[in-house]
């Protein structure tokens, strides 16, 4: 019979493995992003990578970065404006609607997300050495199983900002 304590955890520290979760991925990002300003990217901060993500290959106009960030209109324009700024987006006319602006990536902007993928890549090959192979791929299923929607290719919501603001 098992009280819910396997393993040596006690009651009352379930709090420990989301966590434990979160600074993994805080790890991840502060690699990422120590590299990518040794490279060339010093200003670019992790909500402007999830920015980036909302605008995507095909552009969005404002208002859709905004729904894709979960933040206001607003707080989404002030985005892409430091985002245009530091030369990662430009907005231009829509093609299907004169009347409306897209926000679209400029070949900085690619580079960077380009580069960030081939940086996180990197660090899974980091993660493979030190836990294993068949430990990671099992770590990964895990978490899939677990994660509403994390199916291989579902790709993944960029709202955190947004979450974490409320």
């Amino acid at each position: 019979m098992t009280d819910g304590c396997e393993r040596g955890r006690e009651r009352g520290q379930g709090y420990e493995l989301p966590m434990l979760l979160f600074a993994g991925f805080r790890a991840a990002i502060d690699e990422l992003h120590a590299r990518l300003a040794d490279e060339g990217h010093p200003d670019v901060r992790p909500a402007y990578g999830f920015a980036l993500q909302a605008i995507g290959e095909r552009g969005a106009t404002a208002s859709e970065v905004g729904r894709r960030l979960g933040v206001s209109k607003q707080a989404a324009g002030k985005t892409v404006e430091r985002l245009e700024e530091l030369g990662y987006a430009e907005r231009a006319a829509d093609p299907a609607d004169g009347r409306r602006k897209l926000v679209l990536l400029t070949p900085r902007g690619v580079e960077v997300l380009v580069r960030s993928g081939e940086i996180f890549d990197e660090l899974y090959a980091q993660w493979e050495r030190v836990l294993g192979a068949e430990r990671l791929a099992g770590l990964e299923s895990d978490l899939r199983a677990i994660v509403p929607g994390a199916a291989p290719g579902a790709g993944f919501r960029v709202d955190v900002a947004g979450w974490f603001g409320g």
